[in-house]
């Protein structure tokens, strides 16, 4: 104890913070102090994300001074010292301050910093790293999760994410760095007053003049996405937008959801209230920081959500239809190893390269030979769409927003497409089950006990298991009729998330049944997995 005190001493000596050395004075005689000591949060699957609070293990001012020092070094050793950087925030708690420490390092380190004006979406950040050709883009955001967190994204050139070994080396360049006092901080920055406009032009102009009109129920969750997205739309030709208004300005709390995530039950429901009351064409719903979005539609006379893997094949098909082959001679389109595997049959119908990723974007964008040739869309189940490559290389919530709308309108029913897509290439019925844990341990335990004595079926169902160790901590079990179960912890979240598949064949005079039964295979597919886990 006597060392973790001393630890704890030095760090507070070190903070920028009186309020966090206060805090973590404060914790000192508290068994909550070796939490808060036990080491910098690490490059996850996009970025740094943690509670924001005192100490070494989460989301501060000294952390993120830390942190960008060894950004900066790490950049000026890669021959990108001076270059520019551009830095941008959501409106969680603590990110104006982050944003200005950040911006500060990097400018005192000599870089040409640019900043966002003012809480703004994490792709619009993605956007202006790749237009202004910066070597790195940060934007200080935690998207979809809880209240208590924020984080730390960070683009590299062309507004990528890192992948290994630059994440290892970054956090390498970090515990060399010296406490957060002694790191010089500047305000010699510029600020990026032009950045949204130009972002909001490139978005609208996928959308072609609508076919008709069209009515939008739309939620940003609190978020950042509701002005821009609305004015998206607007220069899309998309007037008729109606937001929840107790959901449409920046709120930290979050007041009106447990989760700010399309995906969490409940989430939504006020967004689809609102859809039957104005009698909407679509629903449309953004997270916090606006990369992702999921769709709402009518459906036998009553509103639901579209899964992210439905909402990625009918954007995906939109895509492929309309695709310039001169532009595009060599087109690819990519998901992840967790995602619904029609887009494989889609891509195959429509002649064009396919992969499939691990899990996360910064995997999805360098699809196929490693640097995402010839790309013009990708999805992962999660409500994250790719749908204009060259200008955004990660999801982005708004341009998928506009693409959507620009299908939607067609005058044809989204609802119709995807049986036109379930009779073409199979009923697709996925889902998820999800362990939120408060100890990690459970986690690594319980894919070290599944490892050890996997499962010989599923279901009723014979499977066969595959471990992807050393590449990423996931197991895929594999059964006829499309089972498909890839169990993983989460890279953002406290989670063991395991996703399902299951696919039954279907004709124009068979879809219904073949729908029930694929809704009942998923339904025992869950509740085995469920067991599974939580065995």
């Amino acid at each position: 104890m006597d060392g973790l005190r001393e630890a704890a001493e030095r760090w507070i000596a070190g903070d920028v913070d009186p309020a966090a050395r206060a805090e973590l004075r404060a914790l000192l005689d508290s068994p909550e102090l070796a939490d808060r000591m036990s080491g910098m949060p690490t490059f996850g699957t996009a970025g740094l994300r943690g509670p924001v609070r005192a100490g070494a293990n989460g989301m501060n001012r000294a952390v993120v001074i830390r942190t960008t020092a060894g950004v900066a070094e790490w950049l000026s050793a890669q021959g990108n010292g001076g270059g520019i950087v551009v830095v941008g925030r959501d409106a969680r708690r603590g990110s104006e301050d982050f944003a200005a420490d950040a911006a500060g390092v990097l400018a005192a380190a000599g870089f040409d910093v640019r900043v966002m004006p003012e809480p703004l979406p994490t792709p619009v950040v993605a956007f202006a790293t790749r237009a202004l050709d910066a070597v790195a883009g940060i934007q200080i955001t935690a998207s979809h999760n809880p209240p208590q967190d924020n984080g730390y994204k960070l683009y590299l050139r062309g507004g990528i994410h890192l992948v290994g070994p630059s994440d290892t080396e970054i956090e390498a360049a970090i515990a060399r760095t010296p406490d957060a006092a002694s790191v010089p901080r500047s305000r010699d920055w510029s600020v990026l007053d032009n950045a949204l406009d130009e972002y909001l032009t490139r978005v609208s102009s996928l959308a072609r003049p609508p076919a008709g009109p069209l009515r939008i129920a739309a939620t940003a969750l609190h978020g950042v996405g509701a002005r821009p997205l609305r004015e998206a739309l607007r220069r899309a030709g998309f007037d008729d937008v109606h937001f929840v208004a107790s959901q449409s300005e920046p709120d930290p709390d979050f007041p009106t959801v447990g989760f700010p995530n399309p995906e969490e039950p409940g989430a939504t429901d006020a967004l689809l209230e609102l859809a039957e009351e104005i009698d909407a064409d679509l629903a449309i719903a953004l997270d916090p920081d606006a990369d992702r979005c999921a769709l709402g539609i009518r459906e036998d006379g009553s509103w639901r959500m579209l899964r992210g893997d439905e909402t990625g094949v009918l954007l995906a098909q939109h895509v492929l239809s309309g695709l310039d082959r001169e532009e595009h001679p060599d087109p690819l389109v990519a998901t992840t190893i967790v995602s619904a595997t029609m887009l494989r049959s889609l891509a195959a119908e429509h002649g064009v390269r396919y992969d499939e990723t691990l899990t996360g974007f910064k995997w999805l964008v360098r699809a196929g030979d490693g640097a995402g040739t010839g790309l013009v869309y990708a999805y992962e189940e999660a409500l994250g769409h790719c749908v204009d490559p060259d200008h955004v290389r990660d999801k982005d919530g708004i341009s998928t927003a506009v693409l959507a709308c620009d299908l939607a309108a067609r005058g044809r029913s989204l609802s119709g497409m995807l049986d036109e897509l379930s009779i073409a290439h199979g009923v697709h019925r996925t889902g998820q089950v999800s362990v939120r844990v408060t100890d990690l341990a459970v986690i690594a335990e319980t894919m070290r006990r599944l490892r050890a004595d996997p499962p010989e079926e599923l279901a009723g169902s014979p499977v066969a298991v595959r471990d992807l160790l050393p590449g990423t901590d996931a197991l895929v079990l594999t059964g006829a009729g499309g089972l498909r179960v890839v169990i993983r912890p989460s890279g953002t979240e406290p989670k063991l998330k395991c996703y399902l598949q299951v696919v039954e064949a279907a004709a124009d005079d068979t879809l219904d049944t073949a729908k029930r039964v694929a809704a009942q295979r998923l339904s025992e597919l869950e509740d085995a997995v469920a067991d599974l886990v939580r065995d």
